[in-house]
């Protein structure tokens, strides 16, 4: 029989071990399983209603006072210098003790905020109750940086890459790495952060020449700590996978399924197909088949795969690379759902009715076997009646009875008034060497909003089956704008002469209402960004909040398993759900789904902050061999330091710094976003045309400077100073208070 231990021995167990306090650590520690689980849980409740334990989720820690072992939040050091911390839980009586960090010099610089795991020692006798030394910091362990390295005669220095940063670090001699002058190096910081000189660092990586063109996405991938190499384990485990087989599947290998993607496309994990319902009691309806690559048949949950793909979240696209979240064996072969191949899905069959709703709907697991594997622009030819050699034989029979279902969908779509922005997206045209040749907006075709309507569809099917059946699952969720935002986005159309109805509940339909307002007037571009920038941040979790952005009430991730986690957790719940095999949800994925849903959208939005920067890095480098040429651009953002400008022919984002405005104070007013000029009573605001001079482009950055030249037709002075970055001299007090009058006149004005 298994001994269940004492209290006394988890209480020393919790102390001991502060990071492994879960109901499955102190089983494992004391050797507890099988039915013994259920003795362990009752003394773990037990020991919760004596007070010896406090819960929090599924970990334990002793009641009284701090543990030895905590998470700290670090405040800003204090007038003295001195570092105190703040613990992150304190479920004690009164305020949280006082704790003072003891910093050795090789712990990591910390800063207001940080977080870190540290040893806490009581201290009697003092001002503080207890002084804490660092025993790794949290999320940031140590911070790193991407760098040009600048070899010296001790050492040297690294010239960061970002282009918000303008300090350099120092590299004490023997910390160098080998690394030769002018490399880019990563380096992560030694020592603390001195109130006076630059940080130290040690050089960890040598990434090679940075002005090679194809380091743009390596150097992004390297800044956000994106993992790009697989382990050993997870490529063997993945290359050890063979193809499903029919057994325990519905054959769907006689339905025309096909796929629709980019012309590049690095992965096909969806495919669909429709004919009209044969059903009499539904006139004019459609039955949909979306079939997912069955990407959960070969990612065991806690297999090395699984964890792998859990740390990485998604897939990161770049222009001319992608770092993908499953090993190509699965991403490019097993799971991508080749032409004339049979591979393993989940697929959805749902019935619409004439007017675009559905009816019914029902999830299989099968063996499909795509007709065709076509791109966007091809299928748009085709049914526009220029059919190429490959797709000719498919116009009549699949390609326009999809379109036939897609109208009744966009229908449904009018009706229900999800947000409608128009915001072209850029295409970077990359050569063989890497070099940029082009940038365009990509054409959005019907092809395009036919395959996004299907994948919405059946996002919703998941969430709703899902739900039915009472299985946890990771909801997208996208909330309404916070109040602050959606005043603002108000203020910016008032300004620019547009109405958005106030004193109601929000709905997207009032957005839309906006924005068709705008529509092909000057303002158009700009209230389509400001509409964005009002919105939330979309994210996971397994409570249902809702898309406001889709107007949808219940929405999971379903159709992109091969570069989302999320999808492959929704995946995992049908299994579970219709009961199909033993790779749905574990207990383990059910238990830790809310830190799940945290970790993944956290892995989305570094994706997307490395997609960014990489597009800029490759404009800056498109643009720097057109240092001095003349540009029209739209004015997209106002700050205290400067002036963003959206230049039309690339989309890219320059900067007008506020000192090459003129010879004036330039008073900021963040509620108005804008700028006015204390001598010329000059009004800079969101929206307005400008002519600029391209004077600076940093490809290693991706920072983009330019000169204003005219103002909505106007021209406007160049500063007299000489000497770029020269502060202009001026009576500041007086100049402010002119400025204060201008702007009172100005909202005047408006009003």
């Amino acid at each position: 029989m298994t001994r269940i231990p004492s209290k006394q021995e988890v209480l020393d167990w919790i102390s001991a071990n502060p990071t492994l306090t879960a109901k499955r650590d102190i089983a494992r520690a004391f050797g507890i399983k099988g039915a013994a689980r259920i003795d362990l849980k009752a003394l773990l409740r037990e020991m919760e209603d004596e007070g010896l334990l406090r819960k929090r989720k599924t970990s334990y820690r002793d009641a009284d006072e701090l543990p030895p072992v905590a998470v700290l939040r670090v405040r800003a050091p204090d007038s003295s210098g001195d570092l105190w911390a703040d613990p992150v839980e304190w479920e004690g009586k009164g305020t949280a003790p006082k704790i003072l960090m003891v910093l050795k010099p090789t712990d990591p610089a910390l800063g207001e905020g940080d977080r870190v795991l540290a040893r806490l020692e009581m201290v009697k006798g003092q001002e503080h109750d207890y002084a804490a030394r660092v025993i790794r910091q949290i999320g940031t362990n140590p911070q790193r940086i991407v760098g040009i390295f600048r070899k010296g005669s001790e050492g040297g220095r690294i010239v960061p890459i970002d282009k918000g940063a303008d300090r350099q670090w120092v590299v004490p001699a023997g910390a160098e790495g080998e690394a030769k002058d002018g490399e880019l190096v990563e380096a992560e910081q030694s020592g603390p952060k001195g109130r006076l000189g630059l940080p130290k660092a040690r050089i960890v990586a040598r990434l090679g020449d940075p002005t090679a063109p194809r380091a743009v996405s390596l150097i992004a991938i390297h800044q956000h700590g994106i993992p790009d190499q697989f382990p050993d384990a997870v490529v063997a485990e993945a290359d050890a996978c063979k193809p499903a087989g029919l057994k325990g599947r519905e054959d769907l290998r006689e339905l025309p399924l096909l796929t629709i993607d980019p012309v590049d496309a690095r992965d096909r994990d969806d495919a669909c197909y429709a004919h009209a319902d044969d059903d009499p009691k539904n006139p004019g309806g459609f039955v949909i088949w979306v079939a997912i690559a069955d990407v959960a048949h070969y990612v065991r949950p806690n297999s090395e795969l699984d964890r792998e793909a859990r740390k990485r979240g998604n897939s990161t696209y770049f222009p001319d690379r992608v770092v993908p979240m499953l090993p190509d064996r699965l991403s490019g072969d097993l799971c991508s759902l080749h032409e004339n191949v049979p591979r393993a899905c989940l697929a959805v069959r749902m019935r619409i009715d004439a007017h675009g709703h559905k009816i019914d709907h029902r999830f299989t697991r099968g063996l499909m076997q795509s007709v065709a594997s076509l791109n966007y622009q091809q299928v748009q030819n085709a049914v526009d009646g220029a059919p190429d050699e490959k797709t000719a034989g498919l116009v009549e029979p699949i390609l326009k009875p999809l379109y036939a279902a897609y109208s009744l969908l966009a229908r449904a779509r009018e009706a229900r008034q999800p947000l409608d922005l128009d915001l072209p997206e850029r295409r970077i045209e990359i050569n063989d060497e890497g070099h940029v040749t082009s940038v365009a907006f990509k054409e959005r075709l019907e092809a395009h909003k036919l395959i996004e309507e299907f994948m919405i569809f059946a996002n919703v099917a998941a969430a709703e089956t899902l739900i039915q059946k009472r299985t946890p699952l990771l909801f997208r969720v996208h909330e309404e704008p916070s109040p602050d935002k959606l005043e603002t986005l108000r203020e910016v159309a008032q300004a620019a002469g547009l109405v958005l109805a106030k004193g109601q509940v929000l709905q997207t339909r009032h957005l839309n209402a906006l924005l068709k307002q705008a529509e092909g007037t000057p303002q158009d571009e700009l209230i389509n960004i400001q509409t964005l920038r009002a919105m939330t941040q979309a994210y996971y979790n397994p409570e249902n909040f809702g898309h406001f952005g889709l107007a949808l009430r219940n929405y999971a991730h379903f159709t992109s398993p091969i570069r989302r986690y999320s999808d492959l957790i929704v995946h995992r719940g049908l299994i579970s759900a219709h009961r199909w095999g033993d790779d749905g949800l574990s207990p383990w994925d059910i238990e830790n789904l809310e830190e799940t849903g945290q970790l993944i959208s956290d892995t989305e939005r570094r994706s997307m902050m490395a997609e960014r920067d990489t597009t800029d890095r490759y404009l800056a480098a498109f643009l720097s061999d057109r240092l001095g040429a003349v540009m029209e651009g739209r004015i997209s953002g106002i700050a205290r330091f400067g002036v963003f400008i959206k230049l039309d022919e690339t989309g890219a984002d320059a900067l007008i710094p506020i000192r090459s405005l003129g010879d004036e104070f330039f008073h900021f007013d963040a509620e108005s976003q804008s700028l006015t000029g204390s001598k010329s009573g000059t009004v800079i605001g969101l929206g307005q045309r400008v002519t600029v001079k391209l004077v600076e482009a940093a490809p290693v950055s991706g920072g983009l400077i330019v000169e204003l030249l005219k103002l909505e037709e106007r021209t406007i002075a160049r500063p007299s100073h000489r000497g770029r970055g020269k502060p202009v001299r001026r009576r500041a007090g007086a100049e402010k208070a002119k400025a204060s009058k201008l702007k009172k006149k100005v909202k005047r004005t408006r009003r």
